[in-house]
């Protein structure tokens, strides 16, 4: 989580050279906004990752050849840090709930004004999550079970019952590594900041 005056550095991923003008030109007003790179596809989105210290993205969900909701899926398992925010035109309930699922932390539309995007950039960047206005059907607070993957579930679950990473990786056959970015993965999305809290979220969830 970032404080409210840090520097936000920004990775804008639009297959339309038009479109990534246009939010780079909002995005650069503000002052504590760093645009660090652009991508139109999947490839040049890793790339970008892999040499800056991105701290959110800006996702279109149509990359031509490839899908943002599938690379939002690769980039939360791999950049467990990195934020991201689908930006589309859909605004279909489907598209934003398979968004949540890979770990999209926002979803606002392309026609949104630029002050929401703004705040949905700020909103995301210090640990909350932000949806579109304009959205027909907006999200509950999702539950387990529509964000965590069915491998992230079953380590909550290993979790409440107290086994430690080494018997957790070696229950499910993984590596330690592995396991221990699972539970990254698993506080960023349910917004839980230490190990004490995941714990106790994990025991609540499981005498439901």
């Amino acid at each position: 989580m970032m404080t409210e005056n840090s520097n936000i550095n920004l990775l804008i991923v639009d297959d339309h050279p038009l479109v990534r003008d246009g939010l780079r030109a909002r995005l650069e007003s503000i002052s504590h906004f760093n645009i660090l790179g652009e991508a139109g596809n999947a490839e040049d989105a890793l790339q970008v990752l892999a040499s800056s210290p991105i701290n959110l993205i800006l996702m279109d969900i149509n990359l031509g050849a490839s899908s943002g909701i599938a690379l939002t899926a690769r980039i939360c398992k791999e950049y467990p840090r990195v934020a991201v925010i689908m930006l589309s035109m859909h605004e279909k309930n489907e598209y934003v709930t398979q968004s949540v699922q890979a770990g999209a932390r926002g979803y606002v539309l392309k026609d949104a004004p630029a002050e929401e995007i703004i705040s949905a950039v700020e909103s995301v960047a210090n640990g909350g999550t932000y949806f579109s206005s304009g959205l027909k059907i907006r999200p509950t607070a999702p539950t387990p079970v529509q964000v965590l993957t069915q491998r992230e579930q079953c380590i909550l679950n290993s979790i409440a019952t107290g086994k430690s990473n080494k018997h957790i990786a070696r229950e499910l056959d993984l590596s330690v590594r592995t396991v221990e970015t699972h539970r990254l993965n698993i506080k960023r999305k349910l917004n839980i900041e230490g190990q004490a809290d995941l714990i106790r979220y994990a025991l609540n969830q499981l005498s439901l």
